[in-house]
């Protein structure tokens, strides 16, 4: 039987290519593709795939909370992530969020296939590079940037966030999220006091580097 792929990327001409390659393999196919993070949710309740390939950065719910999100309801589902980003903060977080492969988008198709079959084993993938960024990281710690600022938000408060931070007004957020346009504000506050920030353009410059939304 074949295995089934859920691919996840805001690119939609990156999502048909990837796809069109899979499918040709004969033990792959896939089922379903989603341009963001929320669609991704509704898309896992629906098909149930066997492997999702998530992108990190994404509009409306980025790839590391989506990850989280999709790994406490269905754990045993396996999460790769397919990244422009080699930072060791997004490698870090994706695989906090229990993602089990992080590859490069510039890596070689064999590579990603690769890094299926090993996750469906039941072991963890690692690109080449990005193994040397972690091995630099561990062996350089003084290198390592010290933000620990994500750690101290809730699951909602980096939702809510990443919305702020793309250009959402609290009723916009309010609305998506089914909450009242008051706790909306209440977040935000909070977010902000934990954050040390006072302002929305400094919440959006976090945001863009943390890589809860991208420009």
């Amino acid at each position: 039987m074949k295995k089934k792929i859920l691919l996840v990327d805001d690119h939609q001409l990156f999502r048909d290519g990837i796809q069109n390659l899979l499918d040709q393999q004969l033990d792959l196919r896939v089922i379903g593709t989603a341009e963001n993070g929320r669609r991704a949710l509704e898309m896992v309740r629906m098909h149930s795939p066997d492997v999702v390939i998530m992108d990190v950065t994404m509009p409306h719910l980025n790839g590391i909370d989506a990850t989280r999100r999709i790994l406490e309801a269905y754990p045993d589902i396996k999460v790769i992530a397919l990244s422009m980003h080699s930072h060791s903060r997004f490698v870090e977080e994706m695989l906090k969020a229990g993602a089990v492969g992080y590859l490069l988008k510039e890596c070689a198709f064999e590579d990603l296939v690769r890094a299926i079959h090993e996750v469906l084993e039941g072991r963890m993938y690692l690109s080449p590079t990005i193994t040397r960024v972690m091995v630099n990281d561990f062996l350089n710690p003084s290198q390592k940037d010290d933000v620990q600022g994500l750690a101290h938000l809730t699951s909602k408060e980096r939702e809510i966030l990443q919305l702020i931070s793309e250009g959402y007004t609290n009723e916009d957020v309010a609305q998506s999220l089914h909450m009242s346009r008051r706790t909306v504000e209440k977040h935000r506050s909070r977010i902000m006091n934990k954050l040390g920030i006072n302002n929305v353009a400094e919440l959006v410059k976090f945001a863009l580097r943390e890589g809860l939304t991208k420009l």
